[in-house]
């Protein structure tokens, strides 16, 4: 009895750990989101086509704890990794390290490029890249490197935050 409460309770301290990214909302196949034309985000901004250009490299790519490669990418690795690549610029490596950093952004004035942070388990624990037109680009726990809408079910009662980084 005692070893099996002692498994229940191990693996829901995994769960809540592995959760760090945690999602579970993505678009549908066939939504007019998917089939979204990234010149229409921000049209004329070089940094948001850059940042769409990693999307479209690294999508679908599956999602791994501490990841930050395309073998695997967690949400922070994702977005470290997309900044780097994209616009050669260095950001904290963690969500908890990039709240502290960059200009905060109110809700209304969010812009393509900029951060946004989302509070799980009562933990600001998972972060995306806002691309525009209510779109973010994330690495999900359930299905790795996808977009979002901001205000999509799972993500408008969550979202707890954006900062800028330029």
């Amino acid at each position: 009895m005692i070893q099996a409460f002692r498994y229940v309770i191990i693996l829901a301290f995994t769960s809540l750990v592995l959760g760090g990214c945690a999602s579970n909302q993505q678009l549908q196949p066939g939504s007019a989101a998917l089939q979204y034309s990234p010149a229409e985000s921000a049209p004329g901004s070089v940094k948001a086509e850059k940042l769409w250009q990693a999307f479209e490299r690294y999508q679908g790519t599956p999602y791994q704890y501490g990841g930050t490669t395309s073998r695997g990418f967690d949400c922070s690795g994702f977005i470290t990794t997309a900044y780097s690549e994209s616009l050669g610029q260095q950001l904290p490596r963690t969500t908890s390290q990039m709240l502290k950093h960059g200009d905060v952004v109110h809700r209304n004035s969010v812009e393509p490029g900029d951060i946004v942070f989302f509070r799980i388990a009562g933990k600001d624990q998972h972060a995306g890249i806002y691309m525009g037109d209510n779109l973010f680009i994330h690495a999900s726990t359930s299905s790795g490197v996808i977009m979002s809408e901001l205000d999509g079910y799972y993500w408008r009662d969550r979202f707890s935050g954006a900062r800028r980084f330029d």
